[in-house]
C-alpha cells in the first residue's frame, strides 16, 4: 500500500514539475512578448501564467504532505491536506480572475472616457497563439495524469492550466482586433477579458466549492452510496445495512455502515463475511479505502 502511496506522490511530482518548467518559459516569454509588443492584454496574461508557478509549489508541498502514511495525530492519514491545497488553488483562481476584471474594467472605462488604447505588435499576437497551444496540451497531460492518480489537487492545477489557455484566447482575441480592425476595435481586448473572467470565477467556485464539501464532511454522492450497499449486500448472508456513512478523505473514501446476519452465526463466520465485504468495497474504491463494519444479530 505504501508503494503505491509512494507511485502516486511520484507521478504527481513528475506532473507538477514539468508544468512549473513549462510555465516558467512560457511566462517570461509572454511577459517579454507583452512589454515588447505593447500590450497590456499580454503583460496581464503573463502575469496569469505566474500565477501558475505558485500553485505548482502548493501540489508539490502538499502531495508530500498528503502522501505520509497514518500516524499517532492523524488516524485517518493526511490525505485532506490535499483537499486543503485545492481550495487554495481555486481561492488563487478567484485572485486571478478579479485582476483580470478590475484591468478589464479599466480599460474600457479608460475608452469610454475618450481614450485611445495602444496597437499591439504582431509579436504578441504569435504570443497569445503559442500561449493557447502549449497551455491546452499542458491541461490535457495535467488531467489524465491527475485521474490515473485520483488526485483532487492535481485535477485543480490541470484547470488553472485551462484558465490560462481560456485567457489566453480572450487575450488574442483582443488583440487579433486591435491589430487588423484599428483603433475603433480595441476595445474587445477588455471585453474579452471580462469574458475570461467569469470562465476562471466559474472553475475557481467549484474548486473551493469541492474543497469546502469535503473539508465539511459532506456525504458521497447519492449513486455512489447506492453502490456501496449493493456491493456490502451483495452476500444473501448479509442483510438490512444501515447507519450508512460515507466521506471522502483526500484520494480516498471512508465507509461506515451497520449490517445483520443470522443470530446463530459464529463470531468467526461473521468476521469472514466482514473482510469478504471489505475486499469487495476496496477492489472497487482502491485499497486506500477506509471502512468501519458494525455487525448485528437479526431480530
Amino acid at each position: 500500500m505504501h508503494n503505491k502511496a509512494d507511485n502516486r506522490k511520484r507521478s504527481i511530482y513528475r506532473v507538477t514539475f514539468a508544468g512549473f518548467i513549462v510555465n516558467l518559459v512560457l511566462s517570461l516569454l509572454k511577459l517579454a512578448a507583452g512589454i515588447v509588443g505593447r500590450s497590456g492584454a499580454m503583460v496581464a496574461d503573463a502575469v496569469h501564467s505566474f500565477s501558475d508557478l505558485a500553485t505548482d509549489v502548493v501540489v508539490i508541498a502538499f502531495a508530500r504532505i498528503s502522501a505520509k502514511p497514518r500516524d499517532e495525530g492523524h488516524d485517518y492519514g493526511h490525505g485532506k491536506y490535499e483537499t486543503l491545497a485545492a481550495i487554495l488553488i481555486g481561492l488563487a483562481l478567484g485572485a486571478v480572475g478579479a485582476g483580470i476584471l478590475a484591468n478589464g474594467v479599466q480599460n474600457i472605462r479608460l475608452v469610454i472616457a475618450g481614450g485611445e488604447l495602444p496597437r499591439p505588435g504582431s509579436v504578441a499576437l504569435a504570443a497569445a497563439v503559442v500561449s493557447i497551444a502549449v497551455k491546452e496540451i499542458l491541461y490535457r497531460y495535467t488531467v489524465r495524469a491527475a485521474r490515473a492518480v485520483d488526485s483532487p489537487s492535481l485535477v485543480a492545477n490541470a484547470w488553472h492550466h485551462r484558465s490560462d489557455a481560456l485567457s489566453s484566447a480572450g487575450t488574442l482575441v483582443g488583440i487579433a482586433c486591435a491589430y487588423f480592425l484599428g483603433p475603433g476595435w480595441r476595445i474587445a481586448d477588455p471585453i474579452a477579458a471580462l469574458v475570461v473572467a467569469v470562465f476562471i470565477f466559474k472553475v475557481a467556485f467549484d474548486l473551493v466549492r469541492a474543497g469546502l464539501d469535503e473539508l465539511l464532511e459532506r456525504s458521497l454522492p447519492a449513486d455512489v452510496e447506492a453502490e456501496i450497499l449493493q456491493i456490502v449486500t451483495a452476500d444473501p448472508a448479509v442483510c438490512e445495512p444501515h447507519n450508512l456513512r460515507t466521506r471522502r478523505i483526500g484520494a480516498s473514501i471512508a465507509v461506515e455502515i451497520h449490517v445483520r446476519v443470522a443470530g446463530t452465526m459464529t463470531v468467526a463466520r461473521s468476521h469472514l463475511l466482514t473482510v469478504d465485504i471489505e475486499r469487495r468495497l476496496r477492489d472497487r474504491f482502491g485499497e486506500g479505502t477506509m471502512i468501519a463494519i458494525h455487525v448485528e444479530p437479526l431480530k
